[in-house]
């Protein structure tokens, strides 16, 4: 257990941040960390959920909602600055694991954290794609719509309103008007080409170098900004003309309870204040530059907190004049700050807030984008990852081997799957790093009180306390298949993690072991009980239904093959043998560990047939072999 409890020490993490030579350039002042924040907070959050929120739970209240998110997010974002800080390196939320809660937990942040920002940059550049194809559409231009929804995705044509999913909600609608959606043209999807393009030539742009990325990423944050400016002061100007339509519209400020929890009333608040927590998704990415910043001890805590600060009140002042302008049941709509804008009357306004929406999404999609391949990189410094993830450019020193791998498969996730899934994954995922990140620190103000922290959070244990029940209560709330979908993507990287990084660990590997022989008893052992773990969680949330469905010549979905079939795949037939073949070689170096070594080949050996015959029954009915 020593090994995969194994801890960096706060001391080794500041001697790899101060490695220039072999590490990332230094190119990154205050300025360029807040304003990446606000790149990557102001986005699909501002354009869309605000009006989701407003028309379903909370109404104008949805205002309080932005206040008491930003409340929660803030004692997050103070964890986040106080660690960024102490620890000014690579890494987020994983390095700051690595230091407090030891290897395993670290690797499972680190797993997290590539789940979020990938997904996150495919769920935005989806979003993109939307707003692009629209654009385009103004000026005559038309995309096929095939290319312009995820693979399998039924589109139709809907009179005035132009191609949109067929959904169950849709067509019920669709009746009620009198058109029979059979009648109106209808295609299926093939693959979101402008989402997919869009992330490829940010990935180019982020090979070319970190100060390059953060000088256009400026340009589009005043851009964006400025677009939302002009919205609010020009949204206002309208509302001093139409009191009487603004008082109309804001009575009642909280609607009354609709007799369940979450429908309107302060309920409708909370929940509204849950739904738009995500749309601040972002400040936490700043972290992660940590080590390409000219003075992180000064600059994260600004860059962190700053981009928080201003982008809650933009928030406010847009839901506000947003619900003021347009009754907030009008609000449920992909793009409500357009609804508000042609409710004024002011039709020149629209195409330069599609131009903001645009701008807009690029940057959150540039900042995930950056991230994401500075988690490999410190992953793989770390011997958790390949070496290869670890390479810099020598010219642009850019992480460039994560970045175009990250680029490749992102672009293609974008382009095949659904906006619900993707963006649920990326809410779970934050919410989990948050909570280890408010851990951490409380954590270490008594692990290593004597560390020096240039910025130190107030009230602790209460900051952090509140910032864990917050976000906890949160992922409560979210629906059972987003937890399903979670645990698969973790039994993926416990696979890797028992396979590959228990061995190669820079911490506590093979290699750094005074006996090695006993450390593949050791790691045999371990993963033997990982690939037990995962196999039973896998059968639990939803593996013995996939097996029930296939046993009737029922379809499996591609979900299911993705967040079970291929971990179960994986586990029984990577880990396990793998584990099989340590235990053999310590059996025979070191007789006297003969008893762990017979445990973890006996259970590997088990767990593997077991494999077998799932995948026996399973593979058949996805190949409809037999039906």
């Amino acid at each position: 257990m020593n090994t995969i409890l194994a801890k960096k020490s706060i001391a080794a993490l500041r001697a790899e941040a101060e490695d220039t030579e072999h590490g990332l350039k230094r190119a990154l002042g205050a300025l360029n960390l807040t304003s990446l924040g606000v790149g990557a907070i102001i986005g699909a959050g501002i354009f869309v959920l605000t009006g989701n929120a407003a028309a379903q739970y909370a109404g104008p209240g949805i205002v309080l909602s932005f206040v008491l998110a930003g409340i929660g997010c803030a004692f997050a974002g103070l964890c986040y600055a106080e660690m960024a800080s102490m620890i000014p390196i690579a890494g987020s939320a994983y390095t700051y694991s690595y230091a407090t809660m030891g290897e395993f937990l670290a690797w499972i942040i680190g797993w997290d954290l590539i789940l979020e920002y990938s997904f996150g940059a495919a769920t935005v550049a989806i979003g993109w794609s939307g707003y692009v194809v629209s654009f385009l559409k103004d000026f005559g231009i038309y995309i096929p719509p095939q290319f312009t929804a995820a693979t399998g995705t039924t589109l139709i044509e809907v009179p005035n309103q132009g191609w949109t999913t067929l959904t169950a909600e849709l067509t019920t609608s669709l009746m009620q008007r009198g058109l029979d959606p059979a009648t109106l043209p209808q295609v299926t999807a093939i693959f979101n080409v402008p989402a997919a393009l869009i992330v490829i030539a940010v990935s180019a742009l982020l090979v070319v170098g970190i100060k390059e990325s953060a000088n256009v990423n400026n340009i589009i944050v005043i851009t964006k900004v400025a677009v939302l400016g002009l919205f609010v002061v020009a949204g206002l100007a309208y509302l001093f003309r139409n009191v009487e339509l603004w008082n109309q519209n804001w009575t009642p400020f909280i609607p009354e309870n609709q007799g369940e929890f979450g429908k309107y009333g302060l309920s409708g608040i909370l929940r509204g204040a849950g739904v738009i927590f995500f749309a601040y998704i972002g400040f936490d990415a700043v972290s992660t530059a940590a080590q390409e910043a000219r003075n992180p001890q000064r600059d994260m805590p600004i860059g962190i907190m700053g981009s928080l600060f201003i982008c809650t009140v933009i928030y406010i002042l847009v839901a506000g004049v947003l619900t003021g302008i347009v009754h907030y049941p009008q609000l449920l709509v992909p793009d409500p700050v357009a609804v508000g804008i042609d409710a004024t009357g002011m039709k020149w306004l629209a195409p330069i807030v599609k131009i903001g929406a645009i701008a807009g999404l690029s940057s959150v999609i540039l900042v995930m984008l950056l991230g994401q391949p500075r988690i490999f990189w410190t992953m793989s410094r770390d011997g958790l990852l390949p070496s290869a993830f670890a390479k810099v450019h020598p010219k642009f020193k850019t992480p460039y081997m994560t970045t175009m791998f990250t680029g490749v498969a992102v672009a293609l996730a974008a382009g095949m799957a659904p906006i619900s899934v993707v963006g649920e994954l990326v809410s779970i995922g934050t919410l989990l790093a948050f909570v280890l990140v408010c851990a951490g620190v409380w954590v270490l103000r008594y692990t290593n009180p004597d560390v020096e922290r240039p910025f130190k959070v107030p009230l602790v244990p209460l900051t952090p306390i509140l910032g864990i029940l917050i976000c906890l209560a949160q992922m409560i709330g979210l629906p059972f298949h987003t937890w399903e979908r979670l645990i698969g993507w973790l039994v993926l990287g416990f696979v890797i993690y028992g396979a590959y990084g228990i061995v190669h660990s820079r911490l506590g590997g093979r290699e750094q072991s005074d006996n090695p022989d006993a450390h593949d008893a050791h790691s045999s052992f371990v993963g033997a009980w990982l690939a037990l773990a995962s196999m039973l969680v896998l059968m639990y949330i939803h593996g013995y239904e996939v097996w029930k469905a296939a046993g009737m010549n029922q379809p499996v979905t591609a979900l299911d093959v993705v967040f079970i079939v291929i971990p179960m795949a994986l586990n029984g037939l990577m880990l396990c043998p793998m584990v099989i073949k340590r235990g053999l070689r310590a059996r025979r170096a070191v007789p006297q560990m003969s008893g762990k070594t017979t445990i973890s080949i006996a259970l590997a050996s088990v767990l593997c047939v077991a494999t077998v015959i799932y995948l026996g029954r399973v593979v058949p009915s996805l190949l409809g072999i037999g039906q």
